[in-house]
């Protein structure tokens, strides 16, 4: 007959260091993602900021066709009125 396998035994103190380490680890993780969470949210602002100069910069281009526009029919009305006042 054989005698059965004592198994490992872990002592408190170790036990207690496993539980710090993972303590410590978990702390790190949770910087490392508060970091990128705040990255983020300036990422956020930022398309934000961007976005916004986008639509200001499309309200703005409007009137340039508009001016041609209104330049050629003033040209042909000019054209009109020189080539029927002959």
């Amino acid at each position: 007959m054989t005698s059965p396998d004592p198994g490992v035994y872990i002592s408190p103190a170790q036990t207690y260091q496993g539980v710090r380490g993972l303590s410590k680890a978990v702390h790190r993780i949770e910087a490392k993602i508060d970091g990128v969470l705040n990255e983020t949210k300036n990422l956020r602002d930022d398309v934000a900021d961007h976005e916004a100069r986008i639509r200001a910069l499309e309200r703005a281009r409007w009137p340039v066709p508009t001016i041609g526009v209104l330049a050629g029919v003033a040209g042909a009305a000019t054209g009109a009125v020189s080539l029927f006042a002959r």
